[in-house]
């Protein structure tokens, strides 16, 4: 007859302890949520009147009496919200979402199937006075792969393209200029398909991807190093930069 000893039974014991977040991670990664998590997160518009802003301001419009908001789609958006974090107090917050679909209040599972329209994106909340969509653009253009269509690295479909979704009409004449001016350059040394689209309904993903890559830095890292991202960005931009903005 077979006995686990107490040491063994112990061993074990400790071993599905430490297997059971690891499990519970990884298949919420796969867009099964739990409690909390699978509750969308706070929009742009109610972080705002948290903080207090002057009444009138909503996402749509795209422009506040003090905060302004602006969009951008680069792929899984675990890696996007680093690089605009890291442009310091005119952040005001980056969220996780996702837009330009046709699914009203989509999941994360049914966005990551590809079968909404949306693609994932990062909506920033900046104040103009400290930081200027110009620098939001540079950090964007130094975070992605804009040659590839419908992909980014090891993420492919269409819920993967890179956007820039514009709130105005000089939000849309800096993207147009600021990708221009690399496609002259010849920076990405292949044509530039990332598109430029005026901005539609925003739905925050839910609050399991919010800061993914602060509250999962390990998962983050690992992803993110498998992804081939890093390699990418270090050809165009040196490897000073990239590890400056992950």
């Amino acid at each position: 007859k077979f006995e686990l000893s107490r040491r063994d039974m112990f061993i074990n014991g400790a071993l599905y302890a430490a297997a059971i977040p690891i499990v519970f991670d990884l298949i919420q990664d796969l867009g099964v949520d739990f409690g909390e998590d699978a509750v969308p997160a706070s929009s742009s518009l109610e972080l705002l009147e948290h903080l207090s802003v002057v009444p009138g301001y909503g996402p749509e419009q795209g422009v506040g009496t003090k905060y302004q908001v602006a969009a951008f789609a680069g792929g899984c958006f675990w890696c996007m919200e680093a690089p605009f974090d890291k442009l310091g107090d005119g952040v005001i917050a980056t969220l996780s979402g996702y837009t330009g679909g046709a699914t009203e209040n989509p999941t994360y599972r049914e966005v990551s199937a590809g079968t909404t329209g949306h693609a994932e994106t990062v909506q920033v909340v900046y104040d103009p006075t400290l930081v200027s969509y110009e620098q939001l653009l540079d950090a964007y253009w130094h975070s992605i792969d804009p040659t590839t269509l419908d992909r980014q690295f090891v993420d492919s479909g269409t819920q993967y393209r890179t956007a820039i979704y514009y709130y105005n009409e000089e939000q849309k004449r800096l993207a147009e200029t600021s990708r221009d001016d690399l496609a002259a350059a010849n920076t990405f040394r292949a044509p530039i398909v990332t598109e430029i689209t005026e901005a539609s309904t925003f739905y925050p993903a839910e609050k399991y991807h919010q800061d993914y890559y602060k509250k999962k830095a390990m998962k983050y890292s690992f992803y993110r190093s498998l992804s081939g991202r890093d390699e990418y960005l270090q050809q165009i931009w040196g490897p000073s930069y990239v590890l400056a903005q992950k």
